[in-house]
């Protein structure tokens, strides 16, 4: 077998996207609220039941491929949104800011990250038509050429990220470990005996039995797994922190080693080109997401006969005979009503779903109280419309050593056509696109948790935060000059009187060991499915495809619950090489024995 090292480069990318999936979710409101979306809903009279009628609670991206694979497959649905279709995924429009015929300022929850090992999101976006593209909204996608970790008085890394197919000896795990060493060098930036580790611990993850990454590796934390204390800074910044809190949110002294080892593994597989139907690495849309995509979607489910009904929130499931009668729903404006259905899809995020656990649901389904044991934590956007072209980095940049784990990407250079002549006054010609991650480490210009700052106070200190990384160094990439304004996600409340802010849409942390507490997408109740970031899936992390995934298992399920013999929607696995199978066998004798993995120290 060859005995090729792996690129620096290639492996950079892998890190690099690891560092910016800041997002893994996010969309816009599609659209005006159908008519008559704004009065109570009737409840329809029983008689008139054909057996089929979905009622979706949530109009979020599990809640909008919910719709989409039971529409197909000649059920009558319902989606009943609070607040706007495409949830933490929608566009958010800055309010007031276009003029002379112009579109409001594109603001979001945070910006938008396809990774080229998502197959479940790429599939739905190719089944949604869009003017000029051969394959539908999937043809919005493009992707990002480089990619840049930038920190404070230190040198700045940009790696390119194209994807060249290279072969590795995966039959020899010393072969394998010193490869990823190589790999995973950052220009020295890590010293050799700390890469060994990392390296090792990799390997055994990625020749770890299914038992083994359930058992040990769910219950370790990311920091635990790499033995962070006492390790250089690089190494905390780079592989400890940058891996977890600036991927999800996720703090690594909790979050959990199997889910980062997932995701890493996906992204080492994907940047070697090992998996042909992969596509690029680093990947975003060419417009705002409502543009690009999620009004799209919800212009072809209405054609096809889905109803919106928007304002609408779920209080209550209604319960007779074990089976879900009724959904007991309450409009933004104070109205209430009922709203009937065969089946029903909770596809709301997992703090609004638990309150919605009465205790004959409970009753019905025990497990369901585990969910409240899941932990989420804050990952906000906020963007700032800046006067000229930023030249950062033609992808996403990762900010090492922000108190608030800073992630970004200038927006304006993937979009379509002429910024400053499509939104705001003319006078803004970029979008630079941040996700804040830590919001409890106090900041460096007030010294206050991003929690603790007004609005106005979380723009100038993430501003400064980004200043410095960028600014150290030759001419000033970020000047106060060229700020136009800025957009914080609105989700994001602050309350003057207690000097603090609160969240609408938090994102769910998968903490080591909450596994356990996760449900599966059909519950006990008969008529009752879950479709969401929380849901058991393969992906295993808080991200659209997740939610897509989880809203296909839902579906499926649902199929076999009513007798329908529709085709289930298509599910797709993660890459696992064939050639470390006899590794992951020998692993699952020794786990059965109650023995350590073989690269144990």
């Amino acid at each position: 077998m060859s005995d090729a090292r792996l690129s620096r480069r290639s492996v950079l990318t892998a890190l690099g996207a690891l560092g910016a999936a800041a997002a893994l979710p996010s969309a816009a409101g599609a659209g005006p609220p159908p008519a008559g979306a704004t009065h109570p809903v009737r409840r329809a009279p029983a008689v008139h039941s054909t057996g089929r009628r979905v009622a979706i609670l949530g109009g979020g991206m599990a809640g909008l491929t919910a719709a989409h694979e039971l529409v197909e497959r000649g059920f009558d649905v319902t989606v009943y949104e609070p607040t706007a279709l495409g949830g933490k995924a929608r566009s958010i429009p800055s309010p007031g800011t276009g003029s002379g015929g112009r579109l409001d300022l594109p603001g979001e929850h945070g910006f938008r990250f396809f990774p080229g090992f998502y197959q479940h999101i790429p599939e739905t976006m190719r089944r949604i038509p869009f003017p000029g593209n051969p394959n539908g909204v999937f043809d919005n996608l493009v992707s990002g050429p480089a990619f840049r970790m930038s920190m404070p008085e230190g040198p700045d890394l940009t790696a390119p990220a194209s994807i060249s197919p290279l072969r590795l000896d995966v039959y020899d795990l010393d072969s394998l470990q010193q490869s990823l060493g190589a790999a995973f060098s950052l220009g020295g930036a890590i010293p050799p005996h700390e890469l060994a580790l990392f390296s090792r611990k990799l390997v055994m993850f990625l020749t770890s039995c299914l038992e083994r990454r359930n058992d040990e590796w769910e219950h370790q934390t990311w920091s635990q797994t790499l033995e962070a204390d006492g390790k250089s800074q690089g190494y905390r910044d780079i592989l400890v922190s940058a891996l977890t809190r600036q991927l999800v949110a996720a703090r690594p002294q909790t979050v959990s080693t199997r889910t980062i080892g997932i995701m890493g593994q996906a992204f080492v597989w994907n940047a070697l080109g090992t998996v042909p139907s992969y596509g690029h690495l680093d990947r975003l849309l060419s417009a705002p997401t409502n543009e690009a995509w999620i009004d799209p979607w919800a212009a072809l489910l209405r054609e096809r006969g889905v109803k919106f009904e928007m304002g609408w929130r779920a209080e209550q499931f209604d319960l007779s005979g074990g089976r879900v009668t009724a959904a007991r729903v309450a409009h933004s404006s104070g109205n209430r009503a009922v709203a009937d259905a065969d089946w029903f899809v909770a596809a709301m995020p997992v703090e609004r779903a638990v309150p919605l656990w009465s205790p004959a649901i409970l009753d019905a389904d025990p497990r369901l109280e585990l969910m409240r044991h899941l932990t989420t934590d804050w990952m906000v956007g906020i963007q700032y419309f800046l006067r000229a072209p930023t030249r950062i980095a033609q992808g996403h940049v990762a900010y090492l050593r922000t108190p608030w784990a800073l992630t970004s990407i200038s927006q304006a250079q993937f979009w379509r056509g002429d910024f400053a002549a499509r939104y705001g006054d003319g006078s803004a010609h970029d979008c630079l696109s941040v996700d804040i991650s830590d919001w409890d480490t106090p900041g460096i210009l007030y010294g206050k948790t991003a929690k603790e700052c007004s609005p106005e106070e979380i723009a100038r200190e993430t501003w400064v935060q980004m200043q410095r990384c960028l600014n150290d160094v030759g001419e000033p990439v970020l000047r106060d000059d060229d700020l136009v304004s800025w957009f914080l996600d609105p989700g994001v409340r602050w309350n003057a009187a207690s000097g603090r802010n609160t969240n609408d849409t938090p994102l769910l942390i998968n903490t080591a060991g909450s596994w356990k507490n996760r449900p599966d997408a059909h519950t006990a109740i008969p008529n009752l499915f879950l479709a969401g970031d929380y849901v058991r899936t393969d992906i295993d992390l808080a991200t659209m495809e997740s939610a897509n995934e989880s809203a296909r298992a839902a579906v499926s399920a649902m199929l076999v619950a009513s007798g329908s013999t529709a085709q289930p929607p298509a599910m797709h696995r993660l890459h696992e090489p064939p050639e470390l199978e006899p590794f992951r066998r020998v692993d699952a004798d020794r786990f059965h024995a109650g023995l350590p993995h073989i690269l144990a120290g």
